[in-house]
This record gives C-alpha cells, sequence and structure tokens, in this order.
C-alpha cells in the first residue's frame, strides 16, 4: 500500500482518489504516522457491512435438537 505525505496527497488528491479507485489504496501520513487510508467507494461499503459475530450467531440455521439440553440440577458446591 502507497504511504503519502498528507501535504502531497492535498497537491494530488484527484491522482490518489483515481488509483485508490483502481484498487490502489493509499496511506495519508502527517508528521510520520499514518492517519487516514483512502479507499474507493465501493471498497469501504464492502468493508463496513461486514457482519458482527453476534449477527452470525443469529443466521445460523439451528434447530432445537442442534443444542444439549440445560442442566436443571442447580449450583455446584465449592470445597474451599
Amino acid at each position: 500500500m502507497k504511504e503519502i505525505q498528507l501535504r502531497d496527497a492535498k497537491a494530488s488528491l484527484s491522482a490518489v482518489v483515481d488509483e485508490a479507485m483502481r484498487g490502489k489504496p493509499a496511506v495519508i501520513t502527517r508528521h510520520g504516522k499514518r492517519q487516514a487510508v483512502v479507499v474507493s467507494y465501493e471498497e469501504w461499503e464492502r468493508l463496513s457491512h461486514v457482519p458482527t459475530f453476534g449477527r452470525l450467531l443469529m443466521a445460523a440455521p439451528l434447530v432445537a435438537d442442534d443444542l444439549p439440553n440445560r442442566n436443571s440440577s442447580g449450583p455446584r458446591t465449592a470445597d474451599l
């Protein structure tokens, strides 16, 4: 991934955006530290719609027999 200083990115923003649209993102640095990434809108949409772990679990095709029955015997005693 290409790194470009902020002042250079400002001067050539159109070229930076064109590169991102061609699938070549750029890391924008300020004072030598990575601050931002320019990616195409299509790539940003793809990355922003990644489901959470909870949503993946909720979408799992489970039926009642897939899960074991709960143990209803009560809490265990601890030998301390």
